[in-house]
């Protein structure tokens, strides 16, 4: 103590010491009381030392807080920040593991004490960053707290792994699931959440589209049930709207299909905080299958990701496949743009000469998207599915799948022969390790220089053995069962009955697609003087289909096409396509006419448009009647509006026609809105009326 008492000074006491008191937990506030007390009864080792009992400073906010990291601790940061500023003489703590247990930290602060002579006081002694000794004691019990943290943190992640590797590791359970009084796993005994999660599970089942569920779901009115977590109404249930979030988290658990997993996502500590990425299923760190009752099996759970996978590809880059939808569009994700590459959309339409019927159409809206160019290429759906439709059946005989299984008996041959020499491969591998084994093994211990060189070798061949095994169970997964005796059977059954069911029009479009993705790997389309189809199958090969381009089986009437070339002199698209649609003309669409239907016509058709036609009239466009009058050109609006200058409108949004100025010159109407695209005669107006306004 007296030791001590030499290091501090009249400067030391002039300034205020500072007692920072921590708990890691709230559980340790609560539980380890004695620790605080202790931390609390340092202010008497203070006022020995000489400070005034209102000198010294309590620090005790961070109470509960780790001292792993000091971002999230305000008292340190405060603590650090009064040292900084030159107003603390001593700091106090009972430990160095109490102030920090990040050597960063702890350097950071005995840095900051040494530029402000700063003293360091804990349970054990006084210290002076300044001194070398002191300094260098220091830099080691921080350099050992932080160890200890790591220790600790060691000790209890290789408990809980080893728990999770038995699989007896109490983990939150998701809905559906609940901890007898035992701590098994079982269902949850409530009957409406059993009923629901298995509904969803069918559902999808049906529909592979997880927003196909959640629309089932909203359209039926259902609930889905939650179990509340923490507050005062733990555990309790709730019922709420299915939503996209908790569709795809039931499907991606593996617990509803029985299994317990641990380890499903790996975090790291990066420039930007922590990141958390998932794991692919090789790499969890537990997975036992069949370790309590579930909704699925195991087999579906793989299915599913592999439907959900595949959903998720019509959003990625290259918009593959998705799932199949309702519409008729045999090749729907199927179709591929032959000029861009790109995935073809689908749209659909409804025809006079098929009523009730959507009519498909693939285009390619690639390019349109990334960048404003035209659409590539505009194919009709109907012989382009009819025809992939024919070679379907065509090809699906029972001669063709006898061809079929005898090549793949062939190549499943071949598979096993490969299989037999990369096993042979690893029984050498496995051989010389043990051999490297036993050599290392009967060395004398004091000749290292030998058992260095045997145990690198020992190693090294440890690692060519992990390589061969890896590489064995990659190649073994690519490899195809052979096909039994009742395959064979089902085969040739689905051969006879496949046309039957494809032609069958109670046939769902959903299930004809799912036949057609199983047969087809994708379809290249390419119109121009014909309509090309590259069909390529999942084994490789290909077939090339040509098609003549259809002829439209209704078009417009010469008789209507003649009317809107007549009423284009004197109305607007909108005009005509209402004069139209009063004294009963219909056109090849099926449809009632409208104005972009109209414009669409004239133009199919060469005729002129309305602008072109008030141009032939010697109209004038705003800003040229502004130039011609000398006036601006919401002079001329106004004036136009007024009545004082005859003008008539194209087509466009709130478009009006005048034909006569009005009667009073000097009317204003500032009310009226009027269109840019306005044109006005050049003798609507002379010099002599110009100069009387």
């Amino acid at each position: 103590m007296q030791g001590d008492i030499q290091k501090v000074n009249a400067g030391h006491l002039k300034r205020s010491a500072y007692l920072y008191i921590r708990q890691s937990t709230p559980r340790q506030v609560l539980d380890n009381t004695e620790s605080t007390k202790r931390q609390y009864a340092l202010r008497q080792r203070a006022s020995a030392l000489g400070w005034q009992a209102d000198r010294i400073v309590l620090i005790d906010s961070d109470l509960g807080h780790s001292a792993a990291l000091a971002a999230d601790r305000e008292g340190f940061q405060r603590l650090v920040s009064e040292v900084g500023m030159g107003r603390a003489g001593l700091v106090i703590g009972l430990e160095v593991s109490r102030l920090a247990r990040n050597s960063s930290d702890w350097h950071r602060l005995l840095e900051i004490c040494a530029l402000t002579d700063t003293l360091i006081l804990d349970e054990e002694g006084l210290y002076d960053p300044n001194n070398f000794n002191d300094r260098l004691l220091l830099g080691l019990k921080g350099a050992m707290s932080e160890a200890e943290l790591h220790v600790m943190q060691a000790r209890m992640r290789g408990a809980l792994l080893s728990k999770a590797r038995r699989g007896e590791l109490h983990v939150p359970l998701p809905i559906g699931f609940v901890y007898d009084a035992q701590g098994q796993v079982v269902l949850d005994p409530d009957q409406q959440v059993r009923e629901s999660i298995r509904f969803l599970f069918q559902s999808f089942r049906r529909l592979s589209s997880a927003s196909a569920v959640v629309r089932v779901f909203r359209e039926a009115k259902l609930l889905f049930p939650r179990r509340l977590r923490g507050g005062p109404q733990n555990g309790e249930l709730l019922c709420q709207k299915l939503d996209f979030g908790n569709t795809l988290f039931v499907l991606h658990n593996a617990r509803y299909a029985g299994a317990f997993v641990y380890g499903r996502t790996r975090t790291r500590k990066t420039l930007d905080g922590l990141h958390q990425r998932k794991l692919p299923q090789e790499e969890w760190h537990t997975l036992l299958t069949g370790a309590h009752p579930g909704y699925i099996t195991w087999e579906e759970y793989q299915e599913n990701q592999r439907r959900i996978r595949e959903n998720a590809h019509a959003l990625g880059a290259e918009r593959r496949e998705g799932p199949p939808r309702e519409g008729p569009a045999l090749l729907q994700g199927l179709a591929i743009c032959g000029i861009c590459g790109g995935r073809m959309s689908v749209a659909y339409h409804v025809r006079a000469f098929r009523p009730g019927r959507s009519v498909p159409h693939y285009f390619c809206q690639g390019r349109t998207v990334e960048t404003p160019q035209p659409v590539c290429q505009w194919v009709p759906g109907i012989p382009v599915d009819q025809a992939v439709g024919d070679l379907l059946l065509e090809l699906l005989t029972p001669a063709t799948i006898d061809i079929t299984l005898a090549v793949q008996q062939e190549l499943q041959a071949r598979l096993e022969e490969a299989d037999r020499l990369r096993k042979q491969q690893v029984e050498r591998a496995r051989f010389e390790a043990e051999l490297a084994h036993q050599r290392y093994l009967h060395v004398h211990p004091d000749h290292r220089l030998v058992a260095d060189s045997l145990e690198a070798d020992w190693n090294r061949k440890l690692c060519a053995l992990q390589e061969a095994q890896q590489q064995y169970e990659r190649e073994s997964q690519k490899d195809r069962l052979a096909v039994d005796e009742e395959l064979h059977a089902r085969l040739h059954t689905l051969a006879t009955d496949f046309p039957r069911l494809w032609r069958d029009p109670n046939t769902p479009h959903r299930e004809r697609k799912r036949l057609a993705r199983l047969l087809l790997e994708d379809v290249t389309l390419i119109k121009k003087d014909q309509i090309l189809l590259h069909i390529r199958f999942p084994g490789g090969t290909s077939r090339t289909i040509e098609l003549p381009i259809p002829l439209q089986t209704r078009q417009t009437p010469r008789s209507v096409v003649a009317e809107i070339d007549r009423l284009l002199d004197h109305h607007s698209c909108q005009a005509i396509a209402d004069n139209l649609n009063s004294r009963g003309f219909t056109p090849g669409y099926g449809k009632p006419f409208h104005s972009r239907m109209v414009a669409r016509i004239a133009k199919d058709q060469g005729l002129k448009t309305r602008w072109e036609r008030l141009r032939e009239r010697g109209m004038l466009t705003l800003d040229e009647m502004g130039k011609r009058l000398g006036i601006s050109t919401d002079q001329v609006k106004a004036w136009r509006a007024a009545g004082l200058l005859l003008a008539q409108l194209c087509n466009g949004k709130n478009e009006y026609l005048y034909e006569e100025p009005g009667p009073n010159p000097l009317q204003k109407n500032k009310g009226v809105r009027l269109s840019k695209r306005h044109l006005v005669k050049r003798e609507s107006l002379r010099p002599s009326e110009r100069g009387a306004v």
